[in-house]
C-alpha cells in the first residue's frame, strides 16, 4: 500500500486576510448571510419583501486638542465639533460597509460612543438589509437607522421611510460659582443655577444641531430619539448634551393607517393555590 502524501501545510495569515477580505460577489450570493436580527425579526423583514445581508460596522476616533476641558466660558466647541465629526466619519463608513456587501440600508445600528479628554471614540454595528433580489447601489443612496428592524417594517408598511441618523452634540462650560455662595449654599437645598442654565444651552445648541442635519437629509421628522446628558466625568466643570435619531419622511401619497392585530391573549390564565408546591 502506498502512502499518502503529506498534507500541505497551511497559511493561517492567509486565511485570516481571506475571510476578513470585501467579498465582491457578495451582492449576488443569496445563501450565505450574516444578521443580528432576532428570527422574527427576519420575518418582519420578508413579509415586506425585504431581506438581511450581512453584518457591517463603521467606527472613527477624532481628537480633541489637549486643554480644551480647561476653565472657560461657553461652549467647548473643539470637544462639540469633534463629536460631530466622530458620528460622521463612522456613519459615512457603515455606508460604504453596507454598499459593497449589496445593501440598501443598514436597521438596528448599535451605537456605542465614549467621550475622553483627548478624544472621542463612536462605534457602530448594524445589519445592511435590502429589497430581495435587489441590485446593488451607490454608497450615497443607502439609509443608515437606529430602528430595529421591526419597527422598520411598521414604517414602511405605513407609508414611511428611513432617511439616516440624524446626531447632534454640545458641551458648554458652567459658570464658576462665587466663593460666598458655595459656602451659602452648603447647607442648603438650592438650585445649582449655573448647571441648569449650562444644561439648557447645551441642550438647545445639539437639538438644533440635530434638526439641521434632519433637514439637510430632507428628512420631515426624527424618531427613536436617544439622548445622553450631564456632566462629563474627567472634567465635572462641564456638561454635555447629545442627542440621535432616524430622520423619516413620508414616501407615499399618503399615510397609511395600521390595524393592529392581537395574537397573544393578554389575559394571565387562572392558577389556583397548591399546597403540595410547598414541599
Amino acid at each position: 500500500m502506498s502512502e499518502r502524501a503529506p498534507a500541505a501545510p497551511i497559511d493561517l495569515k492567509a486565511e485570516v486576510r481571506r475571510a476578513f477580505a470585501p467579498n465582491a460577489n457578495a451582492a449576488n450570493d443569496a445563501g450565505a448571510t450574516t444578521s443580528d436580527l432576532s428570527i422574527d425579526e427576519e420575518l418582519n423583514l420578508h413579509s415586506i419583501g425585504w431581506e438581511p445581508v450581512e453584518l457591517v460596522s463603521g467606527v472613527s476616533l477624532f481628537s480633541i486638542p489637549y486643554g480644551s476641558w480647561n476653565w472657560g466660558q461657553g461652549e467647548i466647541a473643539t470637544a462639540s465639533v469633534a463629536h460631530e465629526r466622530a458620528f460622521r466619519g463612522a456613519i459615512t463608513r457603515l455606508h460604504h460597509e453596507a454598499a459593497r456587501a449589496g445593501g440598501h440600508g443598514v436597521v438596528g445600528v448599535h451605537i456605542e460612543r465614549v467621550v475622553h479628554a483627548t478624544h472621542v471614540e463612536v462605534a457602530l454595528v448594524g445589519t445592511a438589509v435590502r429589497p430581495v433580489g435587489a441590485k446593488t447601489i451607490s454608497f450615497d443612496a443607502v439609509f443608515v437607522s437606529d430602528l430595529s428592524a421591526r419597527d422598520f417594517t411598521l414604517l414602511m408598511i405605513a407609508g414611511w421611510e428611513p432617511l439616516g441618523l440624524a446626531t447632534g452634540a454640545s458641551f458648554v462650560f458652567a459658570p464658576r460659582r462665587s466663593m460666598g455662595t458655595v459656602l451659602q449654599q452648603q447647607t442648603q437645598n438650592v438650585e445649582l443655577t449655573n448647571f441648569t442654565e449650562a444644561m439648557y444651552s447645551a441642550r438647545e445648541s445639539a437639538m438644533e444641531r440635530m434638526q439641521r442635519a434632519a433637514l439637510d437629509l430632507h428628512g420631515t421628522g426624527v424618531v427613536e430619539v436617544k439622548v445622553v446628558e450631564g456632566p462629563t466625568r474627567f472634567a465635572m466643570h462641564a456638561v454635555g448634551f447629545v442627542a440621535w435619531g432616524t430622520v423619516v419622511r413620508l414616501a407615499k401619497a399618503e399615510h397609511q393607517m395600521i390595524q393592529p392585530m392581537m395574537v397573544v391573549p393578554l389575559n394571565d390564565a387562572k392558577v389556583d393555590f397548591d399546597a403540595a408546591t410547598l414541599a
